[in-house]
């Protein structure tokens, strides 16, 4: 591997004439980057990983957070691609902890040897395409250079941490973590003050844990949050044993999803509209009782209508009411926008937890943070101290961890210029511009509105089949097109349009990140969009330009 002095330019005509050092260059070593590196090695590549943290894991590994806990069942959140890997782990409860999870992660690490072509503690901090090589050039933070014939990026929808601007952050004098960033060595909150900021998925989970572990606890809430109960409980034998009999047959009837998950939690396509005021209370009190977060599959309009979503709302907001004892508390707590169009998050005990005597709760919509002081914060109206600030304000989602890097294709076009507008791609996979890179699960792909670990195998597969169809046949680059682009995100937005997801703000459009272009990324549905990308290799590729 070529070394290259921190004080000379980056340059990709650095690269040394018609040689390489790997054949792929791959970006993170969570799932994604974990399942690359196999399947690439399996078809005879040398890859190096790269990877920022110390160890494997990705979200799994940042996210140590207390009550971090995955909102897919632990059967369905695990790779599929190797029966016995399946049938020798065993997991403990419905939905799996941090702890467990990445337990899981560092089984997989072992097993099949991947350390040893990663690195850890370094990040990759500039890539760039040489158009006369058609190599990439990829510099790290260790100042070294790498150069490989493919980039693939796996660095995860949900990895780059978003802390909000609040003026006098750093006079505070007191412990200030991120729940995305959480210390290994773990917070003490014994005895404590603690004030958490943001009440998405992350602090819905840590809130509950917190509370009972310090002494008061005051909750900056800006939006409402919709919450189902999870129902987590120990897996048993049984349900384990029986899942593990009939493997590929569970994991075929999840890909059929649109999910590609809950095969066997019921999902209705009937209109709520259609049912008796018993049968809705019925089937939405049914959902509720067993948890999750397909609690809306309910009915097949409550998505799509928002008359139908109305059913929906009202029932989750008596749940508050009956569960809150403070109607005032309640009433905070208690959301107004159209349920789902957020992620739909999951919970235990969270709107109980409002419940102690300990536990406080601030509705900044109505009360702005206005400054972080050195002992507290203040409001518009009252003054807070504390000893430890928990920012669980989420991430710079689908895009963040991408737009961190400084990636030039051709014709020195960086992608946060051609993303100014918004991420726009082919089939989340390929960006026109980039010619040899690829995003796994990236912009315009099911991602995070599937389990993700099935997303990441089907990305997985369909790139690394990419690389060998290439090779098999002497193709060099292979690049979308700009034709294919635009029809792909016209596609997207299409889908998006006839459902309510676009019509609040949701970081699935960015919102939650100031200045961020707001454009809906996801693409809804797993099994057509996998019908898609089938299409497009059988096709030879079409949508690209193949040299």
């Amino acid at each position: 591997m070529s070394a290259k002095s921190p004080d000379v330019d980056f340059d990709a005509s650095l690269a040394p004439e018609e040689s390489w050092d790997v054949d792929v260059v791959v970006v993170g070593a969570g799932f994604a980057g974990m399942y690359m590196l196999h399947r690439l090695r399996e078809l005879g590549y040398s890859v190096q990983v790269f990877e920022g943290g110390t160890d494997v894991g990705g979200t799994w590994y940042w996210n140590r957070y207390p009550g971090a806990r995955c909102d897919v069942e632990s059967l369905e959140y695990c790779y599929s691609f190797d029966e016995e890997l399946q049938q020798e782990w065993e997991w403990t409860e419905r939905y799996s902890s941090q702890p467990e999870i990445l337990a899981y992660a560092n089984h997989v690490a072992d097993r099949f040897d991947l350390r040893r072509d990663i690195r850890f503690g370094t990040r990759v901090d500039a890539a760039a395409f040489d158009e006369k090589k058609n190599l990439w050039v990829v510099r790290t933070s260790d100042g070294a250079q790498t150069v490989g014939r493919f980039f693939v990026m796996a660095t995860g929808c949900l990895s780059s941490a978003a802390t909000p601007e609040i003026s006098g952050r750093e006079k505070f004098t007191g412990a200030v973590v991120h729940t995305g960033r959480w210390p290994q060595e773990g917070v003490d909150l014994k005895g404590k003050r603690v004030a958490v900021i943001g009440t998405g998925s992350s602090g819905v989970q840590a809130i509950p844990v917190i509370a009972e572990q310090c002494d008061e606890l005051i909750v900056f809430q800006r939006t409402p949050q919709y919450s189902i109960p999870a129902r987590n409980a120990p897996l048993t034998d049984d349900r384990q044993l029986d899942v593990k009999s009939r493997y590929e047959e569970f994991r075929e009837a999840n890909f059929a999803m649109p999910q590609a998950l809950g095969s066997e939690i019921p999902n209705y396509n009937d209109s709520v509209h259609d049912a008796s005021d018993e049968q809705r209370r019925k089937r939405l009190e049914g959902a509720w009782d067993r948890g999750g977060t397909l609690f809306l599959a309910s009915f097949g309009d409550l998505l799509l209508d928002e008359s139908a979503n109305v059913y929906a709302q009202d029932f989750v907001r008596e749940k508050i009411a009956e569960i809150v004892q403070d109607p005032k508390t309640a009433s905070k707590l208690t959301p107004e926008h159209i349920i789902g169009c957020k992620r739909l998050v999951i919970d235990t005990d969270y709107f109980e937890t409002f419940n102690r005597s300990n536990v406080h709760l601030v509705d900044v919509g109505s009360d702005p943070i206005q400054r972080i002081t050195e002992s507290g914060l203040s409001t518009l109206s009252k003054e807070f101290e504390f000893d430890v600030l928990v920012f669980a304000t989420g991430f710079d989602a689908m895009t963040g961890s991408i737009l961190r890097v400084d990636i030039t294709g051709r014709d020195g076009l960086a992608i946060q210029e051609k993303w100014s507008e918004g991420p726009r791609t082919y089939l989340g996979l390929s960006v026109p511009g980039f010619p040899n890179m690829f995003t796994v699960s990236g912009p315009g792909s099911p991602s995070v509105l599937t389990n993700m670990i099935i997303s990441i195998e089907q990305h997985v597969e369909w790139i690394s089949d990419c690389i060998a169809w290439l090779d098999e046949r002497q193709y060099v680059t292979i690049e979308a097109t700009s034709e294919a682009e635009e029809n792909w995100v016209d596609h997207v937005n299409t889908k998006a349009d006839r459902t309510l997801f676009p019509s609040c703000n949701s970081w699935y459009l960015g919102a939650n990140v100031p200045g961020k272009t707001r454009v809906f990324m996801p693409l809804l549905g797993f099994p057509g969009y996998v019908r898609r990308c089938d299409q497009v290799a059988e096709n030879n590729y079409e949508g690209f330009v193949i040299q």
